[in-house]
């Protein structure tokens, strides 16, 4: 199949908004996922991925599974204890990584087609557009995040955990983590240097020559740093443990005492300090890396205020509305810590944000900044929208079983 390098700009004209639920009794977000999965085959056992937003018409988000929300959808099941769902997402991502129609060097993409995958190649999603008279996909999707496959690493490490004779997770991690190797700077090492070292993005478009992008980001060095850990735990290989540590020194090198704010990463040039704030920046290296505690204290009473929206809290400094996926991580987070109440009232906020044909809505708001640009468009505004969401679901189903999904699905203690 020919590489389409078409851009496509998602517009908040594709999309109707939903009315709002009320509130009421807290919805069971480990019930939604599994009917999500009943919903996407009902075959037992098959292996699938699931849609990231279900009810997306026809364009670039239609029949979209995104990597990273089935990642954590995995995650999020296998919390809920529903280890035979979690494996058929499980499987998928096996299957995707062996399948792929171009590439057989052990990388994901970044999204497929949802659905269940019993033919190779796996399919990437797409749609038909009128104007050209042809079939597009989105460079986004077709491309390889680091941090999507890093979610996909901590997918399959979990699953590896509860289903330990299956070698095949264990497996389809490790060459994840040996093709995501390529983006490592060593920089000079040190956390308060010109270069923080760390892992670059990943590689951006269709094959096959994809663009290499040269950014870092907060998110997805904490996410590395996570993954190679489990691997440097599971197969007792030092060498994954210097990788985890590379990601780490990114991470903590990305905070801003004066601000008492994780940037987000850096600019083109691998170097240069990104200062806008986004709330997974902050929230994921409290769950994931045990030298942030230092700056616990100082993040929640002075960081967070800043992403207040409402009842919860918005996407980043852009603010404008509430974005479900980040209150469900702050919730999660001050439960982990001993603050139940706070925990109760986002998760009050949240249950607002379920939607009635089941799932959470991924925003209160008919679109929602995110403060960052399209990569398939870098003038246009990237948005979230007022559409039911699996990643939301499922970050909703860890913060209802205080589940650390950077842990292998572990429940999280006052001492994480």
């Amino acid at each position: 199949m020919p590489a389409l390098r078409i851009v496509m700009l998602i517009s908040a004209a594709f999309f109707t908004l939903i009315p709002r639920p009320s509130a009421g009794a807290e919805p069971d977000a480990c019930r939604d996922l599994a009917a999500a999965v009943r919903a996407a085959s009902d075959v037992p056992e098959t292996p699938l991925l699931l849609p990231s937003f279900p009810t997306a018409p026809a364009g670039p988000l239609h029949q979209a599974a995104f990597l990273y929300d089935n990642a954590v959808a995995v995650i999020a099941l296998a919390g809920c204890g529903n280890k035979t769902d979690a494996e058929r997402i499980g499987r998928a991502l096996v299957y995707a990584q062996a399948h792929d129609r171009f590439w057989h060097d052990g990388r994901l993409r970044n999204a497929y087609r949802a659905g269940p995958l019993d033919t190779a190649p796996v399919k990437l999603a797409g749609w038909w557009d009128d104007k050209s008279q042809s079939w597009l996909e989105d460079r986004y999707q077709a491309g390889s995040d680091s941090g999507n496959l890093a979610w996909a690493m901590l997918a399959l490490l979990t699953l590896d955990r509860i289903a330990p004779s299956e070698p095949a997770y264990r497996d389809a991690a490790i060459r994840l983590g040996a093709w995501l190797r390529q983006w490592r700077d060593d920089g000079s090492g040190g956390t308060d240097a010109a270069n923080p070292g760390g892992f670059r993005g990943g590689a951006f478009g269709h094959e096959p020559e994809p663009q290499v992008v040269g950014w870092k980001s907060t998110e997805h060095n904490t996410d590395l740093a996570a993954a190679y850990q489990g691997l440097a735990e599971i197969t007792g290989d030092a060498s994954w443990r210097r990788d985890a540590m590379a990601a780490r020194r990114f991470a903590l090198a990305m905070w801003q005492p004066a601000e008492s704010c994780f940037a987000a990463g850096t600019g083109e040039d691998g170097r240069s300090r990104n200062r806008f704030v986004a709330l997974d920046a902050q929230i994921w290296p409290l769950l994931a890396l045990p030298e942030v505690k230092q700056y616990q204290d100082s993040l929640l009473q002075d960081c967070l205020p800043r992403l207040r929206q409402d009842d919860g809290y918005a996407y980043s400094a852009a603010l404008h509305g509430m974005w479900t996926e980040g209150m469900a991580q702050v919730a999660l987070l001050v439960s982990c810590r001993g603050d139940p109440a706070a925990a109760h009232r986002l998760m009050a906020a949240i249950a607002s944000l379920h939607a009635p044909t089941g799932g959470f809505y991924a925003t209160d708001q008919d679109r929602l900044p995110t403060g960052f640009m399209l990569p398939t468009d870098p003038g246009q505004p990237r948005f979230y929208f007022h559409l039911p969401h699996l990643g939301a679901t499922a970050w909703v189903a860890l913060a209802q079983r205080g589940v650390n999904p950077f842990m292998r699905g572990r429940a999280c203690t006052k001492a994480d």
